[in-house]
């Protein structure tokens, strides 16, 4: 079996669109993925990228991913977001989760940040145990916010 971690590349992008997808089926949201490929082909790598992809292959073949971002602390400075590493269901278990935050935690040092991060959620506990397994904390005190597109529509209109 031969397992290569590497960078994504726009080729990759409709595996890496159905580890997505994959996940929010695990997620229990399986209707709520957007995105398209040409959407993470435009945003990952033309002009400006917004993100960096590291996929996991296994002979040949796309098995994981890791998309990550960077973000500013106003306590800590340059922050790099993991925002999904996805292992397809077969291959859980075999180590290409390990070697996917392997590689995005090195490439974090790489680029001098003060602090990886990313959220879990609170009934996944097989990830959870992985990443404090792994020396990272989970902040339980902390709740994620969001506003949706709707939202931002919504809150913009009150604004006027």
């Amino acid at each position: 079996m031969s397992v290569v971690i590497r960078k994504a590349d726009k080729n990759d992008m409709r595996a890496v669109l159905d580890l997505i997808r994959e996940l929010a089926h695990f997620e229990r949201e399986p209707d709520a993925v957007e995105v398209t490929v040409e959407e993470l082909i435009k945003d990952g790598f033309e002009g400006h990228p917004e993100f960096q992809c590291f996929v996991a292959e296994v002979d040949n073949e796309v098995e994981g991913m890791a998309l990550t971002y960077m973000r500013y602390s106003t306590w800590k400075g340059k922050v790099l977001h993991l925002e999904d590493l996805i292992v397809k269901e077969p291959s859980r278990g075999s180590g290409l989760g390990s070697r996917l935050l392997d590689r995005v935690v090195r490439y974090g040092y790489d680029l001098g940040v003060k602090r990886i991060s990313w959220v879990v959620l609170d009934w996944n506990q097989r990830a959870i145990d992985f990443y404090l397994k792994k020396g990272a904390r989970v902040l339980e005190d902390w709740d994620v916010v969001q506003l949706d597109e709707a939202g931002i529509k919504q809150y913009v209109s009150n604004l006027s």
